[in-house]
């Protein structure tokens, strides 16, 4: 199987606030701990727990909420044996099916999950193994309300805004990856960036702010900018920051020192900052200890 060297982390040109947090990024335990239930269709990247701990020092982040990888479907193991490793500093987004019962999802719950990621893709467009359609989240809505979990969504923002009603109806909370997946040629002004704006009025629904996978490259992020802005001036306090580290499937990894300067760049407000880094994800994911 292929693998690659997860990307260096510099130091941000600006350090971040205390008990800030990347709601965004992944790891990747060797296979000879946690295997593989899906092929993935990118190189494995040498992402483990210490790798991951060393790329938020590097950052000066304090906090961090993993991801899971498609490749590693319903099974949490590598996610749930880092969130340990970090007492307390971490926790996780599973992926889970209608088939998951109860008790595993309790168990989960008490390990550090609290959330579950679901997956749209256009019309005719197979989700990439291992992930999970929204169609899922109306069986597991009862019992994601009754243990705290949010719904984390991925998708086309054409499709997300088209759903937002029904998914809104479940009475979970939402969290919106990727900025929605504007399309950025079409300006902050299109209809379906103005209709995720309106949803972000919702108390329910959050969106984070990682840019890497928005835009037309790594190389013009600029391009991105008004439509963080808007999303900012929205919603500010239902605004979260990611990185999206290790950025498998990427043709050139950027750095994430780089993107979170670029961040405290852009929002030039240090109590702002605070507010998105810090006080925002206290408030979702539950982490213990002082918000100032």
């Amino acid at each position: 199987m292929e693998t690659c060297k997860a990307p260096a982390v510099s130091r941000p040109a600006i350090m971040p606030p205390a008990f800030s947090c990347d709601t965004h990024s992944h790891v990747f335990a060797p296979l000879s701990q946690f295997r593989l239930h899906h092929p993935p269709h990118y190189a494995l990247p040498t992402a483990d727990s210490l790798a991951h701990a060393a790329a938020r020092k590097a950052m000066g982040i304090e906090r961090g909420v993993l991801t899971q990888p498609a490749a590693y479907g319903a099974d949490p193991g590598a996610m749930l044996a880092a969130i340990e490793e970090a007492g307390g500093a971490l926790c996780g987004i599973a992926v889970a099916g209608v088939q998951t019962d109860r008790a595993k999802l309790e168990d989960w719950q008490s390990r550090g999950i609290v959330g579950l990621r679901f997956t749209e893709y256009a019309s005719g467009r197979p989700r990439f193994a291992g992930s999970v359609g929204f169609d899922a989240i109306g069986t597991l809505a009862p019992v994601m309300r009754a243990l705290g979990l949010h719904a984390q969504l991925w998708a086309p923002l054409d499709i997300l805004v088209a759903r937002m009603p029904e998914l809104l109806a479940y009475n979970v909370p939402l969290v919106i990856d990727h900025m929605g997946m504007p399309d950025v040629s079409a300006g902050p002004g299109a209809d379906a960036f103005r209709a995720l704006c309106r949803c972000l009025e919702h108390p329910d629904v959050w969106i984070k702010l990682s840019i890497c996978r928005v835009g037309p490259g790594a190389s013009d992020y600029d391009a991105v900018r008004p439509f963080h802005q808007a999303l900012i001036e929205r919603a500010a306090d239902w605004c979260l920051w990611g990185s999206d580290w290790p950025y498998v499937a990427m043709p050139e990894a950027p750095d994430a020192g780089m993107l979170l300067s670029l961040f405290m760049r852009w929002v030039n407000d240090p109590a702002l900052c605070r507010r998105i880094l810090s006080d925002n994800p206290a408030r979702l994911y539950g982490f213990d200890g002082d918000v100032r």
